[in-house]
């Protein structure tokens, strides 16, 4: 990359320092740094859905998958725009309705209410250990991007992928423990607008001009890749349910719910958000991917489009693009670390006034979570099988009691409770490979998360049926 690129990329990161360190500034108390007020519009809140969902791990990760399935691939971020519309027309109105009675603060406050303090304990340790995994995977997909684009083997004596973590991982940390969620949410439309000019408007056209345009491109693709409709049943399922039914649970988004000013800002929030995500986010992404596999056919899948983007565009776009990609890295990572530092600091350790003193321990806990989830990213490999690894724990754990607390009124708090356990440790356990499934199950193919979200359901129905019974016998013996 040419010195100017450094440099345009450099006013890049000094700019998102800059805006945390603004309403660092600007802080009047907890609230005010995890939920911006409460009085947060449309518009800004549906771009940082869309940033934050999407971000740099399905940017990177979706990417490969285009490099490696073609446009059905694409696929992946439909699950987007069915969570977000889903939520929408069913989530956002009772959860809003509660929270402007009962002024949660987080997305284990919705379980407290309905289940009691130890339900909403277990909720948010899951939330925080899947969130904390979540930011590990966005700072592996910006040291990826950084390692291949912007640092040489030859400029230090450290690896380059150690390097690359460390610095966008500290900037990354350094804006968010500053700026709370006002300068998230601002941000992430600023980095939005970036993602999409930088790799709608620059870096796919100047990569099918390298092709030799649209139709040479499915011209070299290998068969079936300029298909919609190679996709097995088995991936469609996993996909469905495992990204999906994040809609209900995470945290980053309902700290949105609870930052908009009323349902309606929030429903239309989130249904931009939908159509963010999918067309226009998917087809960029799966075909900047398979252009890569055009030109350059035996890179790493996950890094062929940032080495693409390095050797493709001219001098002073070459920055440009890059920041594009690491805001939308930053994007989520910001919100992912900001709702792990939340679960731990309001929900673990019930700290929530509206204190100078809360502000503070609020960027404490969240500069030490940063560091954590460098030394995880440090460890992990796959952006995408690290992304689906912490959504698996999230959904297995979260989904089941969720749906009990929104639309299921006479599930008990021991249901709820068990339902969690059961789907957090069967998912764990099948995802660190410490109990194989039976050989008939494994051919199908299915996500640990696919059972661990299964066996939930199962306990919470079961465990709800034998609450009944139980209430019956003593009924009985009363009378």
């Amino acid at each position: 990359m040419h010195p100017l690129d450094y440099a345009l990329f450099a006013a890049y990161l000094l700019a998102l320092v800059g805006v945390g360190y603004y309403f660092y500034r600007r802080h009047r108390g907890g609230e005010d740094f995890f939920l911006a007020g409460r009085a947060l519009g449309a518009r800004h809140v549906g771009f940082s859905i869309a940033a934050t969902d999407v971000g740099g791990g399905f940017s990177i990760g979706l990417a490969g998958l285009g490099f490696t399935m073609g446009l059905s691939a694409s696929w992946l971020l439909f699950t987007g725009l069915l969570g977000a519309w889903l939520a929408a027309v069913w989530m956002i109105p009772k959860v809003k309705s509660r929270e402007a009675s009962q002024r949660f603060f987080t997305y284990p406050d919705l379980l407290r209410h309905r289940y009691g303090g130890r339900v909403a304990m277990v909720a948010a340790a899951i939330s925080a250990i899947g969130y904390l995994g979540f930011t590990a995977a966005q700072l592996l997909a910006g040291a990826k991007l950084a390692a291949n684009t912007l640092i040489s083997p030859d400029f230090s004596t450290v690896e380059p992928m150690n390097l690359a973590l460390w610095l966008i991982g500290g900037a990354t940390i350094l804006y968010t423990a500053f700026g709370g969620l006002k300068a998230v949410i601002y941000t992430d439309s600023v980095q939005w607008l970036i993602l999409l000019l930088g790799l709608g408007a620059l870096a796919l056209p100047f990569a099918l001009a390298e092709i030799g345009g649209l139709t040479a491109l499915f011209v070299a693709l290998p068969e079936g890749h300029g298909s919609l409709t190679q996709l097995a049943p088995a991936t469609a399922l996993n996909w469905l349910l495992t990204i999906t039914p994040i809609w209900l649970v995470a945290m980053t988004l309902y700290q949105r719910i609870y930052a908009c000013r009323d349902i309606r800002t929030a429903k239309r929030a989130w249904y931009l958000a939908g159509f963010l995500e999918y067309p226009l986010m998917a087809f960029s992404g799966v075909l900047l991917g398979m252009c890569a596999r055009v030109l350059l056919p035996e890179a790493d899948a996950e890094s062929a489009v940032p080495i693409m983007i390095r050797d493709v565009l001219p001098l002073g776009l070459t920055g440009i693009v890059i920041a594009a990609y690491f805001s939308a890295i930053m994007s989520t990572a910001d919100s992912c670390l900001m709702a792990s530092s939340g679960n731990l600091l309001n929900d673990l350790l019930g700290i929530r006034d509206d204190s100078p003193r809360t502000v503070r321990l609020s960027m404490l806990f969240t500069l030490s979570l940063g560091l954590v989830a460098i030394l995880l990213a440090s460890k992990a490999t796959s952006v995408l099988d690290a992304i689906l690894m912490a959504y698996g724990l999230m959904v297995s754990g979260l989904v089941a009691p969720t749906l009990a607390c929104l639309f299921w009124p006479r599930i008990q708090a021991g249901a709820a409770m068990a339902a969690m356990l059961v789907g957090c440790v069967t998912v764990t356990l099948l995802m660190l490979q410490w109990v194989s499934l039976p050989e008939p199950l494994q051919r199908w193919g299915l996500e640990p998360s696919v059972y661990g979200l299964a066996l939930s359901l199962l306990t919470l129905g079961l465990a709800h049926r034998l609450s009944l019974f139980r209430r019956t016998d003593v009924v009985e013996v009363m009378e």
